[in-house]
Formats: C-alpha cells, structure tokens, sequence
C-alpha cells in the first residue's frame, strides 16, 4: 500500500479508468464480432448497421484516449474493406 497521499489519489484513478477502459474494449469486441457475424451470414442491411455501431464506438474509444486513433481508423477501414465485399 503506498504510504504518500498522492499515491494513494492515483491508486484509486488508475482503478477507475482500468475498468472503463477494459468496460470499452470489451464493448468493442461484441460490435466487432456482431459486424463480422452479420458479414459472414451475407445479410446486407444487418451488416451496414452492425458496420455503423462499431465505427462509432471506435471512434467514441479514440476521442477518449482509450484506443490510439490510427488503430481506430484502420480498424473501420478493414471493417470497411468486409462490407464493400459483401455489398457488390
């Protein structure tokens, strides 16, 4: 146990925002795995809308620093490349 106050302070933050974060990326995968589930049955409109919760939860991760945008970005454009597949 740390013995300086301040420590303790960021004990508790760093708590906190571990379970957030791991509360987002766990949200992240269920959209991830629903959009490729949808992809993979070869249903047109569930895919785009799967597509669309998971690029906005992505991109709520990135405005949050949980995930770094970059990875954001290519995660939606793989994502994307799996839609225009189907679509055509």
């Amino acid at each position: 146990m740390p013995n300086i106050k301040s420590a303790e302070k960021r004990m508790r933050q760093s708590a906190r925002l571990n379970a957030r974060n791991r509360s987002v990326k766990a949200r992240i995968a269920t959209n991830r795995r629903q959009f490729f589930e949808a992809v993979a049955g070869g249903k047109k409109e569930d895919s785009m809308q799967a597509f669309r919760v998971y690029a906005s939860a992505l991109d709520k991760a990135a405005g949050k620093g949980i995930i770094k945008k970059n990875t954001a970005d290519r995660r939606k454009a793989r994502a994307a490349a799996h839609l225009v597949k189907i679509a055509s």
